[in-house]
């Protein structure tokens, strides 16, 4: 069982075709081991194995006829719960959410179906994935397959477990302000937020432009191959590409030798910085060097976006909410509540200013920088996983408010920039630590191409079992 569990997507589908392994006997086996872990860490809101059954035994009669759909028929995969799975309910973390069924997939679900990928259900995460931890009303608390003493992050809280325990190979996360590269870097696996608009969505998130769907994995190349599948035009979505993605994987052993490449501990601010942590991202900056690009320790030269950050996502919040009397807020999340009392006290003209101005500003300041720089790296948080049950560390000095944890993420919301959260070690107490990639808008080749490179450098180890529980 561990030996069909450490495979990846793309190690699956050579032995679909060589016909050494069957999609059925990965998808019970994936079943096995969700039934074994799930009872610890609760990364799953809806499951139903009959359907999982059904979607591999049709993959298997696929691959066995010679007309398998591509590469990922037959993988495993998992769907966070904002987003929509034909026949599944969506309920976004909320208890008040109706669990009737949804009518139709989602435009990334719709394009790992049409790939033949094999659902094996949809993942936890925080009421309205308004917060970077993993507890919410509806499934209760989520915990890290490291510690599960620890939280694994959110908002794509059970995707990143899901991930960290291969419960399948591709996971799909969204990010609003982290929510794929928070749960990736506290639970030791590969998480991208592509471009703005890459991957289209629907229906509309209240997050608007901020909000992006990526992929968790174990393997730079399985997010690859996934971005191949989901990133594929749908007329739903009015804002994504219009275009058919390049072949993710084609540049995937180029290298970075040549390459420009900023380091920045801190993004110029004074984020609080975990020693260990410090220390382990910038060896990792370090590494790009000796691979042969060109390391310069070099701020952008932005202050915090918080401000606007915190305009969009409260104005976010309160739409969310706008239909949900006191009666129905009463039995949610608090502080997603409050949020929305802070949103609806935006007014119009503040909203546009964020929405248009302070944005744009901040995306041309940015496009300027990679004139000078390919890529921008970064720790992707400033403190390993803490306690589960809070919002924020009980110690470190990080307050109340969950965003002061996460300086270093949000920014590539708002300026809509390709971001990945690659794992790259570990840190004394054996939590991961993780370093952030980030490219020019458009640029998600050159992330993934840059993630790669250091994943063959710097294998990570794998945890196959909650280490300090069983």
């Amino acid at each position: 069982m561990a030996a069909i569990a450490s495979l990846s997507a793309a190690e699956l589908g050579d032995l679909y075709a060589a016909r050494e392994l069957s999609p059925v006997e990965v998808a019970r086996d994936a079943i096995a081991r969700i039934e074994r872990f799930e009872p610890e860490v609760n990364a799953f809101v809806v499951r139903d194995e009959s359907v999982t059954i059904a979607m591999a035994q049709a993959a298997e009669a696929r691959w066995l006829k010679g007309e398998a759909l591509g590469p990922l028929d037959g993988v495993p995969v998992t769907i966070k719960d904002n987003l929509g799975v034909s026949g599944w309910p969506m309920r976004r973390g909320s208890a008040l959410a109706s669990d009737a069924p949804f009518q139709q997939d989602a435009p990334a679900t719709a394009r790992l179906r049409e790939a033949g990928c094999v659902f094996l259900g949809k993942t936890t995460m925080p009421e309205y994935g308004w917060k970077g931890v993993g507890d919410s009303p509806l499934s209760g608390i989520t915990r890290n397959p490291w510690d599960v003493s620890t939280g694994p992050g959110g908002s794509s809280s059970g995707a990143a477990v899901a991930a960290a325990l291969n419960l399948g190979c591709i996971h799909l996360g969204t990010d609003g302000a982290g929510s794929v590269r928070i749960p990736a870097a506290f639970c030791g696996v590969f998480g991208l937020k592509p471009t703005y608009g890459r991957v289209p969505a629907w229906p509309a998130s209240v997050m608007g432009f901020l909000a992006h769907l990526g992929p968790l994995t174990r393997t730079v190349r399985d997010a690859a191959l996934a971005m191949n599948a989901i990133g594929r035009p749908d007329a739903r979505d009015m804002t994504a590409f219009k275009d058919v993605p390049p072949d993710y994987t084609a540049a995937l052993d180029r290298g970075v030798r040549g390459l420009r490449i900023a380091w920045s501990p801190r993004l110029g601010s004074d984020a609080l910085i975990d020693p260990e942590i410090a220390a382990l991202t910038h060896a990792a900056a370090l590494t790009f060097r000796e691979l042969g690009a060109t390391v310069e320790e070099v701020d952008p030269g932005f202050d915090d976006p918080i401000a606007t950050l915190m305009t969009l996502w409260s104005a976010g919040a309160a739409l969310a909410l706008r239909s949900i009397d006191a009666v129905g807020r009463a039995q949610m999340d608090p502080g997603l509540v409050a949020v929305a009392q802070i949103g609806e006290r935006v007014d119009s003209a503040a909203y546009v200013d964020a929405l248009l101005y302070q944005r744009n500003a901040l995306a041309h300041q940015m496009a300027q920088f990679h004139e000078r720089f390919d890529l921008l790296l970064t720790p992707t948080l400033p403190l390993p996983a803490f306690a589960v049950g809070r919002n924020t560390p009980e110690h470190g000095g990080y307050g109340e408010d969950w965003t002061r944890w996460t300086p270093l993420t949000y920014p590539f919301n708002i300026t809509q920039q390709p971001a990945a959260a690659v794992p790259c070690g570990l840190t004394s107490a054996g939590l991961p630590a993780s370093l952030q990639i980030v490219g020019a808008f458009g640029n998600d080749a050159l992330v993934l191409q840059a993630a790669a490179a250091f994943e063959t450098a710097r294998p990570f180890a794998r945890v196959d079992a909650p280490i300090k529980s069983i």
